[in-house]
């Protein structure tokens, strides 16, 4: 089943599938270390939903919902 990075519940873990976006917004993602094959740790939400805290390659990174999105993720 895949979703997108946005829609994975608090406590989940998945797996990333592929990214969409294209130019400048794919290379940042890219760069935060959200490659393809890598697996993504759902830590919490802001109180007010964006931006999602996530653990990725051992390390705590914030992501803007907008950009979540463009995440495809398996669970």
């Amino acid at each position: 089943m895949t979703t997108n990075l946005k829609e994975v519940k608090v406590g989940n873990t998945c797996k990333v599938v592929k990214l969409h976006g294209e130019g400048a917004t794919r290379r940042r993602i890219m760069d935060m270390g959200l490659t393809k094959g890598v697996e993504v740790y759902v830590r919490k939400l802001a109180p007010l939903g964006d931006p999602i805290e996530v653990t990725v390659r051992g390390y705590e990174l914030s992501i803007r919902k907008a950009d979540a999105e463009m995440v495809e993720v398996e669970m």
